[in-house]
């Protein structure tokens, strides 16, 4: 495995979470802007890992709802590396959701994130 491989493999990041009322609408699912706000934080999350520069998102390309989510599941949100560029890359966000009383599991949202390595006069610089 070369170093970027490498670096991409471990800057994924993983994160567990439990869906409770207070997150949810009035269809007692997970609301679209909590997701998202999940998802932009582990794709800043992981774009950091692997980097390990200051980063910003500065677009979400494209945010697939495919099932909702209910209160009363455990979520677990997936950052990957997807593409590198010079000052930006490019993370996926998938959630997966896991019924708390079985070993039942699904894909429910996917997304693509963007970000941009700033340097310390906030302009955007190349990443290492």
């Amino acid at each position: 495995m070369n170093d970027l491989q490498n670096r991409i493999a471990t800057s994924e990041t993983r994160i567990f979470k439990a869906v409770f009322p207070n997150t949810t609408n009035h269809y007692d699912t997970l609301f679209g802007g909590t997701a998202l706000s999940l998802m932009n934080e582990v794709a800043f999350i992981t774009a950091t890992r692997f980097t390990r520069m200051r980063v910003v998102t500065v677009s979400s390309d494209r945010v697939d709802f495919k099932q909702p989510i209910p209160a009363g599941t455990i979520i677990e949100l997936v950052g990957r590396v997807r593409d590198v560029g010079r000052t930006s890359l490019k993370v996926s966000v998938d959630i997966f959701i896991e019924e708390m009383f079985s070993d039942e599991r699904q894909k429910a949202i996917s997304g693509l994130f963007t970000l941009v390595a700033l340097d310390g006069s906030h302009q955007p610089t190349h990443i290492k």
